[in-house]
C-alpha cells in the first residue's frame, strides 16, 4: 500500500491564495508584529535565523530594523528562507485564529483526504511553508479542520525540496521505504527529486498553475480523484 506525501501551493492549494492572500497579509503585518513580539520566544528564534541571512549592509542597522529589511528584501524576491517561514507563521497564525484568514483548499481535498484515511492511507505534507504555516491553513481551511486527516508535515528544515535527500529523510521520519510513498506536487523538479529517492510521483495542474513542459516522464493529474 502506497501512502500520500503532498505539496500545498498548486497542489491542494491555489497558488493566487499564497500570492493573494498569505504574503500580502504577511507583509502588511510583519513588521508591527515584529516590533511588537520581539521578546517572544518563538519570534527571537526565528529573528535570529532571518539575521544569519543578512547583508553586510544590513546588518550595520539595529536588530529589529535588521530583521525588517531583510524580510521584506526576501519577500519581494519570494526567497524561501527557514527563519522567514517561521516569522511568516507566527504572523499567519494571527491572522487565522482570529478569522480574518481563511485556509483556501480546492473542492476536492476533503473527501479525498477522508478517503485515502478511510482507505488506510497515511497522508503528510511537505512544502517550504513552515510546519506551523501548513497545520494553520488546514486547522483553519474554508472546509473546516482537516487536520486530523493528516500523520505529519514537513519543511524545509528536513532539506530543499529539490534535493533527493530530503525526500529519503522524510520517509525515515516516517518510518516507510520509499517506493511506499506517492508525491503530489505542481513542480516537476520536485518530482524528478522524489523518484530519485525512489518514491512514485505525480504533478498536479490546478487551475491557475502554470503550463507544463511537454512529454513530462509523470503522470499529470487535474485533480486527486484519479490518484
Amino acid at each position: 500500500m502506497r501512502h500520500v506525501l503532498l505539496d500545498i501551493e498548486g497542489t491542494t492549494t491555489a497558488i493566487s491564495f499564497v500570492y493573494d492572500v498569505l504574503f500580502p497579509y504577511a507583509a502588511k503585518r510583519l513588521p508591527t508584529f515584529i516590533a511588537e513580539r520581539w521578546s517572544d520566544a518563538a519570534v527571537a528564534t526565528a529573528c535570529q535565523a532571518v539575521l544569519a541571512d543578512a547583508t553586510a549592509a544590513e546588518r550595520t542597522l539595529p536588530d529589529v530594523q535588521a530583521v525588517i529589511a531583510v524580510i521584506q528584501r526576501q519577500m519581494a524576491g519570494d526567497i524561501k528562507a527557514t527563519g522567514l517561514k517561521a516569522l511568516q507563521g507566527l504572523v499567519w497564525r494571527e491572522g487565522y485564529e482570529s478569522g480574518q484568514v481563511q485556509g483556501h483548499v480546492y473542492a476536492d481535498v476533503p473527501a479525498q483526504f477522508t478517503a485515502w484515511k478511510s482507505a488506510g492511507r497515511h497522508v503528510a505534507i511537505y512544502s517550504s511553508g513552515s510546519v506551523l504555516a501548513q497545520q494553520l491553513l488546514f486547522r483553519h481551511s474554508v472546509a473546516g479542520d482537516l487536520t486530523p486527516l493528516l500523520i505529519g508535515h514537513y519543511d524545509t528544515a528536513i532539506g530543499p525540496k529539490r534535493e533527493a535527500a530530503s525526500y529519503l529523510a522524510i520517509a525515515q521520519k516516517w518510518g516507510l521505504a520509499p517506493q511506499d510513498i506517492v508525491f503530489g506536487t505542481d513542480q516537476p523538479a520536485e518530482a524528478a527529486a522524489a523518484v530519485a529517492a525512489g518514491m512514485h510521483a505525480v504533478v498536479l495542474m490546478r487551475p491557475g498553475n502554470p503550463a507544463l513542459p511537454a512529454n513530462l516522464p509523470f503522470e499529470v493529474h487535474a485533480d486527486f480523484n484519479s490518484i
